[in-house]
């Protein structure tokens, strides 16, 4: 039992300790990791488990949207808007149809907004 409860207080420590543009990497990190999840899943005709990571997936990014801030964000948080509305229709549509290969894009995206959040973790500390 003492084992199994490791990962998650670390997972909480990293948390907690985590700048705020660290918390936006795990989050991204988490989106990614639903998705290839979701993609595997497809690939192994579990439709149900693929739709279940993609609402993960999707919850995450939901999460990113609605904590954009507009006013103060001006034109990034403008199209950062645009990208996360996009990748929810996205998601929302490879999981009606069951289509894996509308994911391959969101997790592209989703990648590079993560890459670009991890340069301004690194030169911010």
């Amino acid at each position: 039992m003492y084992r199994s409860a490791t990962p998650n207080a670390y997972r909480e420590s990293a948390v907690m300790t985590a700048s705020p543009a660290q918390l936006v990497v795990m989050l991204y990190d988490g989106a990614g990791k639903f998705l290839r999840q979701a993609i595997a899943m497809f690939e192994h005709a579990e439709i149900a488990k693929a739709g279940i990571a993609i609402g993960r997936a999707q919850a995450i990014v939901e999460e990113l949207f609605a904590t954009l801030d507009i006013e103060r964000g001006g034109e990034i948080a403008s199209r950062l808007q645009g990208i996360y509305v996009f990748c929810l229709s996205e998601m929302a549509d490879a999981r009606i149809e069951a289509k894996p290969d509308r994911l391959h894009e969101v997790t592209r995206l989703l990648g590079e907004l993560r890459e670009s959040w991890q340069q301004i973790s690194l030169q911010h500390g």
